[in-house]
Order: C-alpha cells, then structure tokens, then sequence
C-alpha cells in the first residue's frame, strides 16, 4: 500500500519552528506533500496541539477526508510489489494494472482505474525516491544495445527452430526507436545494425552510447567507450 504522509508528525516539527525544506529531508517526504499538509492545516485552522491527543492515521483523516474515502472505496495496489516487479524483463504497468483488476475481481473489491493506479505509483516512487528524472536533449545521444529477451524463429523449410536476437537503438529524447532481429550476436552483425539504424533515423547522434557488452566495447576510458581502430574503420566505410 502507498505510504500515507506523516501528517500529524509534519506539524510537530513545523510547531518546533522546521521550514518544510527542512521537515522533508529529515522525513524524506516530498515538499509538495509537506506544503499539502501545512496548507490544509492553515485552512482547517488546526496546529499540533489540536490534533495532539489523535493518533497519526487519525490526523492525516482529518486533513484530507476526500483521499480517506478514496482510499476506502478503492482496493489499494501493492505499490511496493508492483514497482519490484517491473524489473523483471517484460513486465509493464499495463500488464500489472490487469493482474491487479483480476485480484479484485476475485475478491469481490473495486479496482482503480488505469490512470488512478498509474498516478498511484508515480506518489509512490516520488515518495521513497525510488527513481530519478533524466534529462536528455534532442540529437545528442544513441542509446544502444542488444535487448535481454530473445524471439524464436521457425524455418519453414526445415522446421528447425532458431534463436533470434534483438538489437535496440534508442533517441533517449523523443523515445524514437529502432528494433532489429538477427540470428547472432558477432561483432560484424552488430556494426551493420549500426549502419542500417542511423539509415531509418535519417541521421547519427553525437555520442553513442551502449551498455557494458563484449560486442562493442573493448576497453573503458575516462569518458564515453572505446571500439576497436579496425571496427570503426569498417562501420565507416560501410555507411
């Protein structure tokens, strides 16, 4: 379940004089929930001595009653277990959200909806810090690689069944991908998916960037990768 905020403990600090940048690094809580609960406390008229015979849960009710009756309304997602399993290699939210209807389905509770379960995780992750913004900025860098998940092919002529790997280029900025399969994963089938990538994008990137695989990667500088004189040459050439 998504962590509720600390609001009863929120105004003890603000009572002992903390600014919310402060409350929010010692409690590792968002600022904006901080300015949440100082708002509607202002509004309510309620300071830490009001509230100080309630229990936290208690407090937090009375801030925002309308989050308690959604809450009560909706069967809250495991969010901790939803973002553990959007590490495993072809999971999604969308296939979550389904998994998750289905429980409720099955327990006869009302599910959220789509857009309501995905702001959900979104808190949740702001929340623990789980994640952080990455800025990219258009025409600068290829993210490359060859994809975790493989395909399997069957060969109509003689029914053998064959391994086909994914290679993955991505415009980290606009998300514009390119996806090709192959049958191996040599270093020559990997600089001609380069050459036929930078073709469907119209264009190369300034830097390149690939994770840590053998095909393209011989040795780490202090910055960006090193590929091999004779690899270069040859995707050069090709292109």
């Amino acid at each position: 379940m998504a962590r509720k905020i600390p609001a009863k403990l929120i105004l003890e600090y603000r009572a002992m004089g903390l600014s919310r940048n402060l409350i929010s690094k010692t409690k590792k809580v968002g600022r904006s929930s901080v300015s949440d609960v100082f708002k509607r406390a202002d509004e309510l008229g309620l300071t830490a001595e009001d509230v100080e015979s309630l229990s936290e849960v208690e407090v937090y009710h009375k801030l925002f009653p309308e989050r308690h009756q959604s809450e009560t309304l909706y069967d809250v997602p495991e969010y901790a277990y939803i973002h553990k399993e959007l590490k495993r290699v072809g999971v999604t939210l969308k296939l979550l959200w389904q998994e998750y209807k289905d429980q409720c389905q099955a327990k006869g509770t009302i599910a959220m909806g789509y857009t309501k379960f995905c702001e959900g995780y979104q808190a949740h992750i702001l929340s623990y810090k789980l994640t952080n913004h990455l800025k990219h900025k258009p025409g600068i860098t290829t993210e490359v690689d060859w994809s975790g998940s493989t395909m399997t092919v069957i060969d109509r002529a003689s029914g053998e069944i064959l391994t086909a790997y994914l290679f993955v280029g991505t415009l980290p900025y606009s998300q514009y991908t390119y996806v090709e399969a192959t049958f191996n994963q040599k270093s020559e089938t990997w600089l001609q998916c380069h050459v036929n990538m930078y073709r469907f994008f119209g264009g190369s990137t300034v830097r390149l960037i690939c994770d840590n695989l053998k095909t393209g990667v011989i040795h780490h500088p202090k910055e960006g990768t090193s590929y091999s004189t004779h690899s270069m040459r040859h995707w050069v050439n090709t292109i």
